[in-house]
């Protein structure tokens, strides 16, 4: 699925930087890897690599459509990870300090393989901008989300969701569970809502999942969870054959994505439950 990048599409400063719905529940759930639109100047210096956007979270945010049924805020990010990672520290700081990974403006994708044309990786200025372009207004919305979510209940649940392929050598050793929840070894889920996420999984058939294994969670996760301390917040990385077309792994597949959609409502109803 190569990258949006503004053909017959809005300019490229009219293009929203997120997709937002305001909710009245407790419930937050944020999307920062599921866009794909590059604006064209960034484009111009990409390698076919780079818009191929491969490190998408592609259609993750389809799994929570029920959320709204819930009175659930939503936030979906619209640019490719490839303009800047929302789930990066702004400072470039490592999420996991001795392991691989990609930074606040991505050079490589996952396998290390270049996106930039040589000599237009991005400077130190541009860097900035884009932070101030793209990743703050993304991160300002969500912030006000969660302090309205509190205002108006006192707690607040987040959920930052995710998806990745299910075998990436470079960052993991052989394949993922199909379900990742990454609290940051029980710091951003605590109490009540931890237990009732430890019942869910000890029901729960059909798909393998582990806590805080590989991923632990990632900026978002960490960040708010230690900034508010009335907010709950669960990282759920997804691999992504369990909804994606195995075919053509870009597409969704509402048959294969039904159940496992079917299976994560019933989660998220008891997190907030449990709050």
């Amino acid at each position: 699925m190569p990258a949006s990048t503004g053909h017959g599409d809005l300019p490229p400063s009219d293009h929203p930087v997120f997709d937002f719905h305001e909710g009245t529940s407790p419930l937050v759930i944020a999307a920062p890897h599921v866009g794909t639109y590059i604006p064209p100047d960034i484009a111009a210096r990409l390698n076919p690599t780079g818009l191929a956007v491969g490190e998408t979270d592609f259609h993750v945010h389809r799994l929570f459509d029920f959320a709204r049924d819930l009175g659930a805020t939503t936030l979906f990010a619209t640019h490719s990870r490839y303009v800047i990672d929302l789930n990066r520290d702004p400072e470039g700081h490592n999420l996991y300090p001795g392991k691989f990974e990609t930074g606040l403006c991505p050079t490589t994708d996952f396998d290390r393989n270049p996106i930039y044309a040589p000599g237009q990786e991005p400077e130190a200025d541009q860097i900035t901008h884009r932070r101030d372009r793209y990743w703050q207004p993304y991160h300002d919305q969500l912030r006000q989300s969660l302090t309205a979510a509190i205002a108006r209940h006192g707690k607040v649940l987040l959920i930052d969701a995710h998806s990745i392929r299910p075998v990436i050598p470079s960052l993991f050793e052989g394949r993922l569970p199909d379900l990742n929840f990454g609290t940051n070894g029980g710091i951003t889920l605590r109490g009540a809502t931890l237990s009732a996420l430890a019942d869910w999984r000890g029901r729960v058939t059909g798909y393998s999942h582990v806590l805080d294994g590989r991923f632990k969670g990632g900026y978002t996760t960490r960040h708010y969870g230690a900034l508010f301390p009335e907010a709950q917040v669960l990282q759920i990385e997804i691999v992504q054959d369990t909804y994606l077309d195995s075919g053509t792994p870009h597409l969704y597949d509402a048959r294969i994505a039904e159940p496992l959609s079917l299976t994560l409502r019933p989660l998220v109803e008891s997190l907030v439950a449990s709050l």
